[in-house]
């Protein structure tokens, strides 16, 4: 299999005049509570962490190995939110670029361009370009998505303190088939998306 080049896309930006690239990705859109969190990274040029990858392809125990080697290395690195009732206000697309944005704007120094993972990036206060599977990738995008994933995961688990009856420690919020019993057992709590539980309240899944 062929080896991609993590550094190839901020290559190509940086010939055409980019200084400080960053990378961005986002946490936990799918997830029916909780906020979604984002992360933005400048690496140091050309770094690459042993076993970067989209945060979805690494075990646990290597995600916080990275997440605490990225911290330590990063030219700059940010981890944001935005809340449930933020989502419910908006959606979850403004939603995450929201996020994605206030990570890029809370970096030091601030980057001059930007890798958006996905394929949107409307709202992005700074040049950039939305990248499809920029996960895999960019070395920027790739330790963007782990801070951003070990930042949700750690944030559920404390809110599956202060909910213990949700089992967030378990799923994290997402839909599965034990969040959707324990939801028809206990109701909503203050940190579920109303947004998302139309559908399973019009649908008879409180009976």
């Amino acid at each position: 299999m062929e080896q991609i080049d993590l550094w190839a896309l901020e290559d190509r930006y940086r010939r055409e005049g980019a200084r400080l690239i960053c990378g961005a990705d986002e946490a936990g859109a799918g997830p029916l509570a909780g906020a979604v969190y984002a992360a933005a990274v400048i690496l140091p040029w050309g770094w690459v962490p042993e076993g970067l990858n989209d945060s979805k392809k690494v075990t646990p125990r290597q995600r916080d190995r990275l997440f605490d080697e990225i911290r330590k290395r990063a030219v700059a690195w940010a981890v944001t939110s935005v809340d449930a009732a933020e989502i419910d206000a908006l959606n979850i697309l403004t939603a995450r670029l929201l996020a994605m944005d206030r990570a890029i704007r809370a970096l030091d120094p601030a980057p001059d361009f930007a890798l958006i993972d996905g394929n949107r990036d409307k709202g992005i206060s700074c040049p950039r370009i939305a990248v499809v599977k920029g996960d895999s990738l960019s070395a920027n995008i790739a330790a963007a998505s782990i801070l951003a994933k070990v930042s949700r995961d750690r944030y559920m688990e404390e809110m599956a303190k202060v909910y213990p009856e949700y089992e967030f420690e378990r799923h994290k919020g997402y839909p599965t088939k034990r969040h959707y019993e324990l939801l028809r057992q206990y109701g909503p709590c203050p940190i579920h998306r109303k947004s998302f539980l139309k559908k399973f309240y019009a649908g008879g899944g409180a009976s």
